[in-house]
């Protein structure tokens, strides 16, 4: 029986400046039981991808994008070379992915477009579309994308999709001031991916290619947050059934065979999640770049992609000249 794993998660919740970025990578496993755990795809997709950067086999790396994005002052390789390796390759999987973009990825805003990702139009994420890959070469990234594609047919694996949402700081802001939170800035992005995925597979909205399989979704926990059932009901207007909600896990079901699963640091646990990490991390910092190249033409210093609190503060002050009231407001994120 195929099953359909999804998993999600996040970067950038906590800095004050630069977009939130939420991403979901979507898989489909013929040979599964029910009552089986989730299958393990570091083990299927083995040949091809491993769970560290520094692999004598040369796989492509897949793992919590903390453990692969490099330092931004490293002097042998860019900081993005593991996360746009592994991203790269398997959007190169997708379904429909090269007749919807027509080839290799070229340029940043075309890999937002494929991923779906959109910003609300702030001024520094605009300008020209920088040039893809960063890192390596275009008939590398080709050899990776072939290796992966190997990989999964041998192990009957279907990438499915890979989506990320862009919620820069206008529309955090507008999320926060409306709800109280900024914890509903993550949970409305979650819901936008879950309400995609079921009209993806079942809503009649794509090519239903889950309809009727057992769906398994896998998110990384928001914080000390350990209730998740009324997001899920209020995102897809379903009865949902929690099954457990500890500190180690948060389990619900719903639908005719849906599972929802909430863990802390389940990056390490579960591959999709690895590779939404991945995908979300590669994300923003390439919006950063953006940023920097806006306020850097303009007379202002350079953020670091990360942009910890204290750094934020610093590049706020050194920019001051060059930051009108108006752009400060509109630029900082509410805390």
């Amino acid at each position: 029986m195929p099953v359909i794993l999804a998993g999600i998660d996040e970067a950038g919740y906590g800095p004050l400046l630069g977009p939130l970025t939420v991403a979901m990578a979507v898989f489909r496993v013929e040979d599964w039981a029910a009552g089986q755990a989730a299958p393990d795809l570091w083990n299927l997709l083995g040949s091809a991808v491993a769970r560290e950067a520094r692999d004598k086999r040369g796989r492509i790396p897949v793992a919590d994008s903390k453990r692969l994005k490099l330092p931004n002052d490293s002097t042998t390789r860019h900081p993005l070379t593991h996360l746009e390796r592994g991203v790269l390759a398997f959007l190169a999987q997708a379904e429909g992915d090269a007749e919807q973009a027509g080839g290799p990825v070229g340029t940043d805003a075309a890999l937002l477009a494929r991923l779906g990702a959109t910003h609300t139009g702030l001024a520094w994420y605009g300008g020209e579309a920088a040039a893809l890959p960063v890192a390596g070469t275009p008939e590398q990234h080709a050899v990776d994308a072939n290796l992966l594609r190997g990989a999964l047919a041998s192990a009957g694996v279907e990438v499915v999709a890979l989506r990320c949402v862009v919620v820069d700081e206008a529309a955090f802001n507008d999320i926060v001031r409306r709800t109280g939170t900024k914890g509903e800035a993550t949970l409305h992005a979650i819901g936008r991916h879950l309400r995609w995925l079921r009209e993806r597979l079942v809503g009649g909205g794509g090519d239903q290619a889950g309809e009727g399989m057992p769906v398994r979704v896998v998110c990384d926990r928001l914080g000390g947050r350990t209730a998740y059932g009324d997001l899920l009901a209020r995102e897809l207007d379903v009865v949902v059934r929690v099954t457990e909600e500890s500190a180690r896990v948060s389990r619900y079901e719903f639908e005719a065979d849906w599972a929802a699963l909430f863990q802390p640091e389940c990056e390490s646990a579960h591959l999709p999640v690895a590779l939404a990490s991945m995908t979300a991390k590669l994300v923003r910092e390439l919006a950063m770049a953006r940023f920097n190249r806006y306020w850097g033409a303009g007379g202002g210093p350079e953020a670091d992609g990360g942009v910890p609190l204290a750094d934020a503060a610093r590049w706020l002050r050194d920019a001051g000249g060059v930051l009108t009231a108006e752009v400060r407001r509109e630029m900082i994120r509410i805390a």
